[in-house]
C-alpha cells in the first residue's frame, strides 16, 4: 500500500495538469462565442451543405499560409516600392509590427493584400495576421500577434508608419465574415480606411470565421 501511495499521488497530479490543459484551451472559446454574439455582427450568407464541408476541410489547413485562408485569395508580391510598412496598436501594446504587400508567410509578418490602398490612400487597406490561444498572445510573435484583436473597441487607435510619413486611424466598427467572404477587399473611395483580419475564434480551427476590424483615418 505504501508503495502504491505516490503513483497516486502522480496520478492525481497529471490528471490535474490534464484538467487544466483543457480548461485553459477551452474556455478562452468559449468565452469569445458568448461575447462575440453581442459584440459582433455576422456578415454571412446561407451556404449548402456541400459549402460548408468545403469550408470546414479548408479549416484544417496550415493558415501560417495567408493561401490557404480562402481558395478565391490570388496573392501577388505588392509594387516593387514600398513594400514595407509598420503598424502599432497601442491597446494590444503591438509597437512597430512589420507589415509587407503582398507574400504568404504569416509567421514572419503582417501581410497586406495586394491591390488594396496603400495606407494614406483613399480606399480600404487589407492587412491580415495570424492568431491563436489568447494565453500564448506575444506582441513580438507573427504567429500569435493578432490573438487580442478582439478585445478591440470603437475609437482605439491603429497607427501606420511608412517611411517618414505617420497614419493615424480610429476603430470604427468590427464584424465577422465567412472564410471566403471576399467583400473585405471590397475598396471604399470616400476615405481612407484600414482592415485588420484574423481567424476566429483565436485557437479553434474547426468552426473558422474571419474577425474584420475596420478603422477610420483621422488627421493628426
Amino acid at each position: 500500500m505504501a508503495r502504491k501511495a505516490p503513483l497516486r499521488m502522480l496520478a492525481l497530479i497529471l490528471a490535474f495538469f490534464g484538467v487544466l490543459v483543457i480548461i485553459l484551451s477551452v474556455y478562452p472559446i468559449i468565452q469569445y462565442e458568448y461575447v462575440s454574439r453581442k459584440r459582433f455582427p455576422r456578415l454571412v450568407s446561407p451556404i449548402t451543405e456541400q459549402e460548408h464541408k468545403s469550408i470546414l476541410m479548408q479549416s484544417l489547413k496550415d493558415y501560417k499560409e495567408l493561401g490557404n485562408w480562402s481558395s478565391e485569395y490570388d496573392l501577388g508580391q505588392g509594387d516593387s516600392d514600398s513594400n514595407e510598412y509598420r503598424l502599432s496598436i497601442p491597446r494590444l501594446k503591438i509597437t512597430n509590427a512589420q507589415v509587407y504587400v503582398g507574400g504568404e508567410d504569416l509567421s514572419k509578418s503582417l501581410i497586406q493584400y495586394p491591390g488594396t490602398a496603400r495606407p494614406g490612400q483613399i480606399g480600404n487597406t487589407v492587412i491580415f495576421g495570424h492568431s491563436v490561444l489568447p494565453i500564448f498572445f506575444n506582441p513580438k510573435d507573427y504567429l500569435t500577434i493578432f490573438s487580442t484583436i478582439p478585445k478591440l473597441k470603437t475609437g482605439d487607435e491603429i497607427v501606420v508608419n511608412s517611411g517618414s510619413v505617420m497614419y493615424k486611424y480610429l476603430v470604427s466598427e468590427m464584424f465577422e465574415v465567412n472564410p471566403d467572404n471576399l467583400n473585405i477587399l471590397d475598396q471604399r473611395y470616400d476615405d481612407s480606411f484600414l482592415s485588420l483580419v484574423t481567424c476566429v475564434p483565436p485557437g479553434h480551427p474547426l468552426n473558422p470565421r474571419r474577425l474584420v476590424v475596420r478603422a477610420k483615418i483621422v488627421k493628426i
